[in-house]
């Protein structure tokens, strides 16, 4: 029986001081033409059988842990035009914490409103009290459709909002608001990749064009920013604290240690429950 050695892969090259220079004054680059038409072709196609697997009846797909549903994906997390960006601002200490695949069809003219600038980081934004707001990760955005013009679910910015830690926003997110004032549509061909950092404030428009937008999203932060060690065995009678603790809850979604959904935190409930939760203090916030 033979095996087949995994590819040498090359790093790819460091950032050059223009990049830098850039990204460290609007938080992103825009790096043209990282795939070709071919390549374009096969990821796109891959992410179609995702889609059918995902969303068999339609409508948009946003599904976390991308080489999980589309093994097929594995060359972009280290692709040599891109991955020099990279390790050139967080280093070499770094693995993929976090993916995802997205696929947005059309929609309606008169899709109700949501709200959706945001920082990435969940809790990250909340929890940790520097100013501005430590890095801690970045992400490259590969575009394999054709978002060349505004209104095909283009990625929103605001140039420079990575050292920004808050940005006006509505009471609740179904209230219409306007952009922020200097928010911009960035424009990508299919091949295309938007490397920024997470502080970047930023939102998907909605695609009202007839071209179904596709598109893998890699985020990299620092190997340390997981459990150090992990429970080798099942432990009887933990109460859902002590599950927490232990990283044992059994959430599979990949979405829950971010605190979107604090309810179903189990420390959460107890401190609201006995009084603890403090809104002056950010991260005891209600």
């Amino acid at each position: 029986m033979t095996t087949t050695a995994p590819a040498v892969r090359r790093p790819g090259t460091a950032m050059t001081a223009d990049q830098r220079a850039q990204f460290e004054r609007d938080g992103y680059l825009v790096v043209p033409g990282v795939l070709d038409a071919d390549e374009v072709a096969h990821y796109a196609e891959a992410i179609d059988r995702a889609y059918q697997r995902h969303a068999p009846q339609g409508g948009p797909m946003h599904v976390l842990g991308a080489v999980h549903s589309c093994p097929e994906l594995v060359p972009l997390i280290d692709h040599p035009t891109v991955f020099g960006l990279v390790w050139s601002i967080l280093g070499w200490n770094v693995h993929v914490y976090h993916s995802h695949l997205d696929v947005h069809p059309t929609v309606p003219a008169d899709q109700p409103f949501r709200y959706q600038w945001h920082q990435d980081g969940g809790r990250q934004n909340r929890e940790l009290e520097t100013h501005p707001r430590p890095r801690l990760s970045v992400k490259l955005a590969y575009w394999l459709t054709d978002v060349s013009m505004p209104g095909r679910g283009n990625l929103k910015v605001v140039p420079g909002s990575h050292t920004t830690d808050w940005i006006a926003g509505p009471p609740t997110r179904s209230m219409p608001w306007p952009d922020p004032e200097d928010a911009i549509h960035i424009t990508a061909n299919a091949g295309d990749v938007v490397f920024f950092d997470r502080r970047l404030w930023h939102a998907r428009s909605d695609n009202h064009s007839p071209i179904t937008r596709k598109a893998a999203f890699f985020a990299y932060t620092y190997r340390w920013v997981r459990a150090r060690e992990e429970l080798k065995r099942e432990l009887p009678g933990l109460s859902p604290v002590q599950q927490q603790l232990l990283g044992t809850l059994g959430a599979t979604d990949g979405d829950h240690a971010w605190g979107h959904a604090p309810h179903g935190v189990p420390l959460y409930t107890l401190l609201r429950e006995t009084g603890n939760l403090d809104p002056v203090f950010p991260p005891l916030k209600p």
